[in-house]
């Protein structure tokens, strides 16, 4: 993982797939994409949370990704008390076991 100046990356190989993980902080929250083959912005989530409860819109929708999509952008806003924007470029949709794989690096690159 390369780290300076708030960026982040990382690749995560999971058999047949590879994907990239590149994380910008912020002193308010963090910009993720997830990546898989060629780096490309893809479908778009935004999350704000300033109360007890994350808000969260959709700004480019996704065909198979939604929920995770969601679930990363709320779990960091929440985690940071600010902005998450989260997006996925996916060359075919995520299996559970990945999708699980891919949100437990996102959340220790936060963490660290």
């Amino acid at each position: 993982m390369n780290s300076s100046n708030g960026f982040s990356a990382k690749t995560v190989d999971l058999g047949s797939r590879n994907f990239s993980l590149r994380l910008l902080r912020f002193e308010n929250g963090y910009f993720v994409s997830v990546t898989e083959g060629n780096s490309k912005l893809g479908s778009m989530v935004v999350s704000l949370t300033t109360g007890q409860n994350p808000i969260t819109t959709t700004v480019i929708p996704s065909k198979s990704e939604s929920i995770f999509l969601k679930l990363i952008a709320e779990r960091i806003s929440t985690r940071m008390h600010g902005i998450a924007i989260v997006s996925t470029f996916v060359q075919k949709e995520l299996e559970p076991d990945t999708a699980k794989v891919l949100m437990q690096e996102i959340m220790e690159i936060i963490q660290n």
